[in-house]
């Protein structure tokens, strides 16, 4: 039995090479092409279809905006989010989707998105969607960029995490990768045992602190395995003190 597909896209070139790609598959159906988020939500609910490719950014409502209103719906599809954009690797994996492709994408890297969907059978495809009805629980990996190539990072893996005006760079075995996506959204998911904040724009893994030393002003200085050394604010290290034994 062949999957069932709709592609929602508003950029028509996309949208066709998207449908081509469909089309040299012989386990996918396409069934719909959708070029606006409302009109996409109206015909994954009259269609059902098992697959979605789903772009974030489009006219009406965005693609994870289309992903949320379908949390209740039953069946409800699989989704491979579509974007030019990084910035929404963490609400991708918020949303449980079965992958992220960033634009420009190759057609190899669909095949792998799609084989990924289609190997995880509907069980797991809907376990998968079934996730959005859950308490956002702390993450496990996010979807990074680096030269080129989208990868998924283990979350234990992060060291610390630091802040700009625009990007969030996490810090994980000697490499620094930025994302679009602000501190405080991290620290709304991160697992509060291993990671805490310690100044405005800096949260730390605890699990990379070598040693913490106190300076004149009673502020503890972290230095991180990598040699780093970062100082906490007032607060953080009064809690950091009540916490030694």
């Amino acid at each position: 039995m062949k999957t069932t597909v709709l592609i929602a896209e508003d950029e028509p070139l996309a949208a066709e090479a998207l449908a081509d790609w469909v089309a040299q598959l012989p386990e996918l159906e396409l069934v719909a092409r959708c070029a606006d988020g409302d009109s996409a939500l109206s015909e994954i609910r009259r269609l059902k279809p098992r697959l979605v490719l789903l772009d974030i950014k489009m006219p009406g409502l965005s693609g994870l905006q289309v992903a949320q209103a379908l949390a209740a719906e039953k069946p409800r599809p699989a989704v491979i989010f579509t974007t030019a954009y990084d910035e929404h690797a963490v609400s991708a994996f918020e949303l449980q989707a079965i992958d992220y492709l960033l634009k420009p994408f190759s057609r190899e890297r669909f095949a792998e998105a799609v084989g990924r969907a289609l190997q995880a059978g509907p069980t797991a495809l809907e376990a998968a969607v079934d996730a959005l009805r859950e308490p956002a629980a702390p993450l496990t990996r996010v979807l990074v960029q680096d030269q080129g190539k989208i990868f998924p990072l283990q979350v234990e893996a992060i060291e610390y995490l630091r802040s700009d005006s625009k990007y969030t760079a996490l810090v994980s075995r000697g490499r620094s990768l930025l994302v679009r996506v602000p501190i405080a959204s991290f620290e709304q998911r991160l697992d509060p045992a291993r990671f805490i904040r310690v100044q405005r724009g800096c949260i730390v893994n605890l699990d990379f602190v070598e040693s913490m030393t106190p300076d004149e002003q009673s502020r503890l200085i972290l230095r991180m395995r990598d040699g780093t050394q970062i100082t906490a604010s007032r607060d953080v290290s009064k809690r950091l003190r009540e916490q030694s034994i």
